[in-house]
């Protein structure tokens, strides 16, 4: 049975991303050799939204999206910006969350939220 989801991030910069990741969001990894690191998530979860029609824009069918979540945003900004991560602009309410995104090496953006609804 499934018991995980793996992600993976593109980047032009993977050195520089896999520093970011490792060092600044202090994600704990295991090297298995030649440079690649593999990161440990504390937790996961998946939603799944529809695609945009003309009605409703919105992102086009097959896209993926990456998001870290905390318990307390302007902790966390506040946390990551000491650690000299862009983080873009402050959290703003989405109704089902507090959101703001943060700029990674090599071209990559995450959003970065503290859910507004109960996890489980």
């Amino acid at each position: 049975m499934i018991r995980g989801v793996h992600t993976l991030l593109y980047s032009s910069e993977p050195d520089a991303l896999r520093a970011f990741l490792r060092d600044k969001l202090a994600f704990t990894t295991h090297d298995i050799g030649h440079g690649w690191l593999i990161f440990d998530m504390p937790e996961a979860d998946m939603g799944v939204h529809p695609a945009g029609t003309p009605e409703e824009p919105s992102e086009p069918a097959g896209t993926h999206q990456i998001s870290f979540y905390c318990d307390d945003i302007e902790k966390t900004i506040a946390e990551l910006a000491a650690k000299g991560v862009a983080v873009n602009g402050p959290a703003e309410n989405q109704g089902w969350g507090l959101v703001t995104s943060l700029d990674m090496p090599g071209g990559v953006t995450a959003m970065l939220y503290q859910p507004m609804y109960k996890k489980g």
